[in-house]
């Protein structure tokens, strides 16, 4: 069991092996600890990612999605595609939870899915995917410990992405130079070299459109930067930032923060810092 005061979250980042096909794995446990209800919730930024999460205990309601309430129940086992939007989901009570995050075109190479019709969708997995995953997801859900969880992961995955990937991509963890690797792909392979093609490649692979994924990058770039060790003196330049991140001025930064986050980049920098529902920022950045 984990400290009983505090909750306890995890961010674990694979191996080489599989850095150009999962982002990460996070636990999350709030057993044992006392939350008000407030602090139960959880706040996921927009990410091109797709997730599948595991529930070994507690319950998980989305109740929020771009900013508009919705009640969804959460079975044991959901799969997430890419989100445009920010969510936020609820804990009634302690969980323990298991989360991890893929980058879309390792989903897509191994299971042939459509992700443009998953984005902002989250759902029971077996509504996704068949098969041996659906087996795989339950001897996750069902392991003694989350390091036997992660080595089944890990043993899963590495097989099937070693079987359709063709190289493996530098700083995986920042989407930009997955996104950008990807476009160079989408504009020379296959039939017909025309940009309205390339587009069209692209989106099948990411889910998203490739303007959209460097919106996202370019946010989480900027997270990255506002929360840099030697940006913690005195308050936060966001006019300069805005000018270091190419945004064309601090209202254009705030409008993008808000759009991926729901908050103003005052209101996100003190959340991330003192809030304990923004726990997977702060995994994060």
């Amino acid at each position: 069991m984990p400290d009983a005061a505090l909750p306890r979250s995890h961010l674990h980042l694979p191996p080489l092996a599989l850095s150009s096909c999962v982002h990460s794995t996070i636990v999350r446990d709030t057993r044992g600890t006392v939350l008000a209800p407030a602090q139960r919730l959880n706040y996921f930024p927009a990410s091109p990612l797709c997730g599948i999460f595991w529930l070994m205990e507690g319950e998980a309601v989305v109740v929020r999605r771009d900013g508009v309430e919705v009640s969804e129940p959460s079975p044991r086992i959901t799969f997430a595609g890419p989100h445009t939007v920010p969510m936020v989901s609820a804990n009634p009570g302690p969980v323990h939870a298991f989360l991890l995050g893929l980058l879309p075109q390792a989903v897509q190479a191994m299971t042939g899915l459509d992700l443009a019709t998953l984005v902002n969708r989250t759902l029971p997995l077996e509504t996704v995917l068949q098969g041996p995953w659906l087996a795989w997801a339950e001897q996750v859900l069902h392991a003694a410990d989350d390091a036997e969880r992660i080595a089944l992961v890990e043993g899963f995955l590495a097989p099937r992405w070693q079987a359709c990937s063709e190289a493996t991509l530098s700083r995986p963890e920042r989407y930009r130079h997955w996104a950008e690797a990807l476009a160079r792909k989408a504009h020379t392979s296959g039939v017909g070299q025309s940009i309205r093609q390339a587009e069209r490649r692209f989106k099948q692979w990411a889910g998203l459109p490739q303007r959209e994924l460097r919106r996202l990058s370019r946010a989480e770039d900027l997270f990255f930067a506002a929360r840099a060790p030697d940006s913690e003196s005195g308050p936060r330049d966001w006019a300069m930032l805005a000018l270091d991140m190419g945004y064309s001025d601090q209202s254009h930064l705030c409008r993008e923060v808000r759009r991926v986050s729901g908050m103003s980049p005052q209101e996100l920098d003190h959340a991330i810092t003192h809030d304990e529902s923004f726990w997977l920022y702060r995994l994060w950045v």
